[in-house]
């Protein structure tokens, strides 16, 4: 990880960067996208293993 790439992808399953949850966090206050990604992790909709690059 490289914190000054803004275009590193932190979520496979959904595409989500590192600057859409800095984005999100300044918006909101709190991160709306963690909770999304929570419940879909949740609820079995998360898809990690198939789409990370490393599979995890």
């Amino acid at each position: 990880m490289n914190p000054t790439n803004h275009n590193e992808t932190l979520c496979y399953c959904f595409g989500l960067t590192r600057k859409d949850f800095a984005d999100d966090l300044r918006h909101h206050g709190t991160s709306t996208l963690l909770k999304k990604i929570t419940r879909a992790k949740l609820s079995g909709e998360c898809r990690c293993a198939d789409t990370h690059p490393e599979r995890r």
